[in-house]
């Protein structure tokens, strides 16, 4: 037995990076600090439903037969060099170095890449783009927030390090008593059991956080507010305000709640807002509760080399950039892309049956370790090493610090890592559309 030390976990966006990992030769037979959902990622290198080759549905049938990686790559390039309006999605769980390929893929492809933000943190950055934000990074978080506030988020099972690690329980530099020194704030329609933690649960009305929020603006102002908004009573959104306003430091999480209900970035729009009046009476940051471990690494990729963070559309040889018409599950439900890729992420589990049976319809790729809902409708499927796992890549974590992740264990022998199935695929897609161009 071995204990690799300081390991980071490739689960969620908080990407822990004090894991223990024991190890009895090539297997991880257990881990310590990781959470019940870290644990079974770095498990699940030597999960049962892991792919140990590349498959290829047979025609006409359910049934997949074994092919060669040389195959499987010959016939993903073939099928992406010769569609006209080709879909590239995921990305979300794997290193920079492959999403920075898998760009360069989408360009010469002239196809429309998107990441999982789309269905996630889309209308965060979409805000963000809009009026800016004011952000901090999670250590700073943990050394000098006093007042926590998760709104439209559930960290205790989507996150479940991330009061422990970074915002109610840790003893920072100016929060030595931990928790002590800390207030924690819960806006959630329901009883979560992040709420049932909180020492406010403000019980917000169903796709009304639009409202609450601009109700608490103009209260911090002074300014008179109706009886009950949002389903939450005047004085208690009042002293909601005077509590932000008592603190040194406060800092608003947010996630999905309010992301994908009524009101989608525009709600986003208005915390930025509230955030900014907060700055005039105290400091106050907003940090949004990413999911994949990697999801902000791969707007970051998309950025830096094509100046937008997703929904990326190479079609006319140039980036374009328009959410709604170039995000992956439209152009899925307008039946517009005659091909597919997908990577590091699993549509088939999230996506609606509509876009899936569409999906399943069409030449497709996916390139992924496990068997999930969305191998087992495509085409072409390809296993590949877990990074942070099998394979060393960066991460961006939730707060955009970037992160090395470690290898802890070998991958199955003959298993490619995304980065290198990827970079097979550029080269040849490169050589079909040189002999095309030749013709």
């Amino acid at each position: 037995m071995k204990v690799v030390t300081d390991v980071v976990c490739p689960f969620c966006g908080t990407l822990c990076d004090d894991i223990k990992v024991i190890m009895d030769g090539n297997r991880v037979v257990d881990t310590l600090n990781a959470c019940v959902i870290g644990n079974e990622k770095f498990k699940s290198a030597q999960a049962g439903h892991r792919i140990h080759a590349p498959m290829e549905r047979e025609e006409n049938s359910a049934e997949f037969a074994p092919v060669s990686y040389d195959y499987a790559i010959e016939r993903a390039a073939q099928i992406l060099a010769n569609a006209k309006r080709p879909l590239m999605y995921g990305w979300s769980s794997t290193s920079c170095e492959a999403q920075a390929v898998g760009n360069e893929l989408a360009e010469v492809c002239g196809a429309v890449t998107d990441n999982t933000a789309s269905v996630c943190h889309g209308p965060s950055i979409l805000a963000i783009q809009t009026v800016g934000a004011p952000c901090c990074t999670l250590g700073e978080v943990k050394n000098r927030a006093d007042l926590i506030i998760y709104w439209g988020c559930n960290p205790v099972h989507a996150h479940p390090r991330h009061m422990s690690r970074y915002s109610t329980y840790p003893r920072g530099f100016f929060t030595e008593r931990g928790f002590k020194d800390r207030t924690m704030v819960v806006v959630d329609p329901r009883p979560t059991d992040t709420a049932k933690q909180a020492d406010i649960h403000v019980q917000v009305e169903q796709g009304k956080d639009y409202e609450l929020l601009d109700a608490l603006r103009t209260a911090i102002r002074g300014e008179d507010i109706p009886d009950v908004v949002g389903g939450v009573k005047k004085e208690d959104i009042k002293a909601l305000g005077d509590l932000c306003k008592s603190k040194k430091f406060g800092v608003l999480f947010f996630g999905m709640g309010v992301t994908q209900t009524i009101g989608k970035h525009r709600n986003i729009d208005i915390a930025i807002s509230f955030v900014a009046d907060m700055n005039k009476y105290t400091k106050f940051t907003l940090i949004a509760m990413r999911g994949h471990y990697n999801v902000t690494g791969s707007g970051q990729v998309m950025s830096w080399q094509s100046g937008f963070p997703f929904c990326m559309d190479f079609s006319r040889g140039y980036p374009r950039y328009n959410p709604g018409e170039t995000a992956a599950n439209d152009m899925l439900q307008r039946r517009e892309c005659d091909a597919a890729l997908v990577i590091a992420s699993d549509p088939g589990a999230h996506f609606p049956v509509s876009s899936m049976k569409y999906y399943a319809q069409i030449p497709t790729i996916c390139i992924d370790p496990h068997e999930t809902p969305t191998t087992g409708v495509s085409k072409i499927v390809m296993p590949s090493t877990i990074v942070g796992v099998e394979e060393e890549g960066n991460a961006y974590r939730m707060d955009n610090v970037p992160i090395r992740c470690r290898k802890v264990c070998d991958a199955p022998e003959g298993i490619l890592s995304d980065r290198e199935i990827l970079e097979r695929i550029l080269v040849r897609v490169k050589e079909i559309k040189a002999e095309k161009k030749g013709q």
